[in-house]
């Protein structure tokens, strides 16, 4: 085990194989493409999610092994659904994912020629370099509004092809003629109309003559395909709306399936990787860039099993609500599986890279065990958290042998497993804090904690024995009178001593008060639509939990980059609440899957 934190040369990494990196394997080796081109286009309608973290490390993980270029675009083609906001937060949460690839553990070597490192802003290429240290250009989005001309243009091109015919059936009406999976259609009665009433009615819809819903653009392919995507389709409707990106200019929007194969097209994208819900999509995505005049090599498009994390939801309409019914305080509640609500968590990137990694990609549709993603991040964490002592939850612990007004500095290790760490100095006084789980007066079988006239260590400290109980009126106990075995010192010459258990404490005078946020997971339930079951019946009421911990002083200057291992407990991160003299710590994850011993795991 190594501290990611220092520098020590990562291990080669193992390249990750499926059956789409197969494919583009296959392509390299044959030279069909001069160069590998994926990319990532997400609507910005919402906050990107666990999700879409799969597809981005897919999408910019297979330029970076084979050598290839990655574009962010989005997919802006809806107007009334899309904001700034969203826009700013999906670039944020791109950079965070994939900024230093190159130095972690899965910093993968790209097979072939190494690509240059600088990439001009504006260009359509993306590269993470392969040179370890080398910081990452920033990725700045395309847009697929940039491209409404272009796309209006090959519009027109269909219409003069007798391809697309401009329809004035309502929305109601066209649901009826599209027919069923098992009958055909009926052609609309619009269908007919020549080549010049369309063109001259598509430029009037554009130059805004008529109202949302009274025209659309429809593609005449086949009203009794088996495809109902392929049931003459709509390609343009009307939306007199301002556009996060393009204001006013246009009324006349672009369908998401027209637009998303011709921006892949001018983008020069080589392999559209999609979901497997695109699947029925694919004819459509082939017959708009085969009936067009199109001079390049035309990109194509896979499809591969969307992430379905147990015990949360991904869905962007169902996260809009908890966000706006107030179950959670936000996009970045550290609860939600949201990047910005991971980030925030304090689950780093190179944790959820290697969780993508690891889950595969594949054809099959299966619910993962959120457990394999918690499995990675305390992988990650335990070996990059530094280790501090906190006591959530206090009981003054008095060392009556011990002189009072006496403080003496202990040290202590920053990380077991790597000395580059260093050390730090504890203060130890007279009056501490333990646990209060970690003291029982009636203790259960093999209870190797506090107990009644039961020994105990101290980590880095003494070995401590319970002599006495004090109890408030209520019966509670309120305070352990103990006395230290001072020949027992941790690291002493005398230290030889053994005892069973060995507990974590903070000096009462020098302990300073956080605010930590225990957070756990939002659902109790696997999945929490079941059966069409409402998923606000199944909210876990302790997915989060405020207390006031008793902290060692060190804390004081916690660093929001850091992360950090209160020992025996759980990981923390410092949270952006925070102020001078007021931190805040969220709680990552805790040590060991503790839903799996509820769920009667072995």
């Amino acid at each position: 085990m190594s501290n990611l934190n220092a520098n020590t040369p990562a291990p080669e990494p193992v390249v990750p194989s499926d059956f789409i990196r197969d494919l583009v394997a296959a392509h390299v080796a044959e030279g069909k493409y001069p160069k590998i081109h994926t990319r990532f286009p997400p609507e910005p309608n919402g906050y990107l999610h666990l999700g879409h973290a799969k597809s981005i490390c897919l999408n910019f993980g297979i330029a970076r092994e084979f050598g290839g270029a990655c574009n962010l675009r989005l997919d802006d083609t809806n107007p009334t659904q899309e904001e700034a906001e969203y826009v700013e937060a999906i670039r944020t949460d791109v950079n965070w994912l994939i900024a230093g690839w190159a130095d972690d553990q899965l910093g993968l070597k790209p097979k072939g020629k190494t690509p240059e490192t600088v990439i001009a802003k504006g260009s359509p290429d993306f590269y993470l370099p392969a040179v370890t240290g080398t910081p990452s250009p920033a990725v700045e989005p395309f847009y697929a509004s940039d491209y409404f001309d272009q796309i209006y243009a090959y519009a027109q091109q269909l219409i003069e092809k007798g391809r697309a015919f401009i329809c004035d059936l309502s929305a109601a009406d066209m649901e009826g003629y599209r027919g069923a999976p098992d009958r055909p259609g009926t052609e609309s009665p619009f269908r007919h109309r020549t080549v010049a009433e369309n063109l001259d009615l598509f430029a009037r819809m554009k130059a805004g003559e008529f109202p949302d819903g009274a025209r659309t653009l429809r593609a005449k392919i086949d009203m009794a395909s088996p495809n109902l995507w392929l049931r003459d389709p709509i390609l343009y409707r009307i939306k007199h709306a301002a556009h996060h990106h393009t204001g006013t200019r246009w009324c006349l929007y672009p369908m998401y399936d027209f637009a998303h194969c011709l921006s892949d097209y001018i983008e020069g994208i080589t392999h559209s990787i999609c979901t497997l819900e695109f699947e029925v999509h694919r004819p459509l995505y082939d017959w708009i860039l085969e009936s067009l005049a199109l001079p390049r090599a035309l990109p194509r498009q896979y499809e591969f099993a969307k992430l379905i994390p147990s015990h949360t939801i991904v869905s962007k309409r169902k996260l809009i609500q908890l966000v706006n019914d107030k179950v959670v305080t936000g996009w970045d509640d550290p609860r939600l599986p949201t990047l910005s609500g991971i980030r925030r968590r304090g689950v780093t990137a190179q944790a959820l890279r290697a969780f993508a990694y690891h889950i595969g990609v594949t054809k099959y549709i299966s619910l993962t065990d959120v457990s394999v993603y918690e499995h990675a991040i305390r992988d990650d964490l335990n070996q990059r958290a530094l280790r501090r002592l906190a006591v959530l939850r206090p009981i003054r612990v008095v060392l009556t042998n011990y002189p009072a007004g006496q403080t003496e500095e202990l040290e202590a290790v920053n990380h077991p497993a790597d000395e580059s760490a260093g050390k730090r100095n504890l203060p130890f006084s007279r009056e501490l804090y333990i646990e209060r789980e970690d003291f029982a007066e009636v203790p259960p079988p093999k209870f190797f904690r506090l107990k009644p006239g039961g020994e105990v260590r101290l980590k880095y400290a003494y070995i401590i024995r319970c002599d006495e109980v004090i109890k408030d009126a209520a019966g509670n106990v309120t305070e352990l009178r103990c006395t230290a075995d001072l020949e027992s010192k941790s690291g002493g010459a005398t230290a030889g001593r053994k005892i069973k258990g060995t507990i974590h404490w903070v000096s009462a005078a020098h302990a300073i008060d956080a605010e930590v946020r225990l957070y756990d997971r939002l659902f109790t339930e696997a999945e929490p639509e079941l059966d069409g079951r409402d998923y606000k019946t199944v909210l876990n009421p302790h997915s989060l939990e405020v207390i006031t911990a008793k902290c060692e002083p060190s804390l004081a200057g916690a660093a929001p980059e850091e992360r950090y291992q209160f020992e025996r407990l759980a990981f923390f991160t410092l949270d952006k609440d925070s102020a001078p003299g007021k931190p805040v710590f969220n709680r990552t994850i805790t040590l060991k899957d503790t839903w799996a011993k509820q769920a009667g795991k072995p």
